[in-house]
């Protein structure tokens, strides 16, 4: 987690590494709470990216201030209540729902189909759907980083991205950041959905430059 992996100002393989790692990130962050590691990463992160003014510079200082000013136990209490609890949760983290309005419905099929093809499978000890947030972020970290090049290529990127990101995600974003209960844990899922919502935007804008 550092500045270089989100100022998206490294050329070639440098500014790929950077994407990467952002997805891993995010992914990480999605899928569950901080913990002791994380959380002391934020408080020695540096808050300026390399060259001032980029896109994702405001979003990612948020971040680490939101990092900062939480606690394990605070940021593990703001996630349940957004994302766990018994019933459905206040926000859901499933393409299906954001695309479709329901749970395990055609966007699933269709995004397993996709995984299928490029040889990917969920692990079945994680528990989620392969349409958690989490679980496309770590996709596209693979495509972007993984050694397979007949696979983890621009052209497989942008085709998962343009099917299974690009469509629902920014919409599940502007759904944590406006609830009530991301502003608990001193903001830390809201800014966490201000990241992602900008990132993604910032992916979509390269995604379009190579149409």
């Amino acid at each position: 987690m550092t500045p270089q992996a989100l100022s998206f100002n490294a050329p070639g393989d440098a500014e790929e590494l950077a994407r990467a790692e952002l997805y891993g990130l995010l992914a990480r962050l999605w899928w569950a709470p901080p913990d002791e590691a994380l959380m002391a990463q934020f408080r020695v992160a540096v808050t300026q990216a390399p060259q001032p003014g980029g896109f994702l510079e405001h979003p990612w200082e948020r971040l680490v201030a939101a990092g900062r000013a939480s606690t394990v136990d605070s940021a593990s209490a703001a996630f349940e209540a957004l994302f766990g609890g018994v019933g459905k949760p206040e926000v859901l983290l499933y393409g299906s729902h954001h695309l479709a309005g329901f749970l395990n419905e055609q966007p699933l099929a269709d995004l397993r189909a996709d995984l299928a093809r490029l040889g990917l499978a969920r692990d079945p000890q994680r528990g989620e759907t392969e349409d958690h947030l989490s679980f496309v972020f770590e996709v596209m970290r693979y495509l972007i980083a993984g050694d397979d090049v007949a696979v983890c290529n621009l052209t497989q990127q942008q085709a998962f991205f343009r099917r299974h990101v690009q469509t629902w995600v920014e919409r599940c974003g502007e759904a944590v950041a406006s609830h009530p209960l991301a502003q608990d844990s001193a903001g830390f899922y809201a800014a966490l959905a201000a990241l992602t919502t900008a990132f993604m935007q910032v992916e979509t804008q390269a995604f379009d430059l190579i149409d």
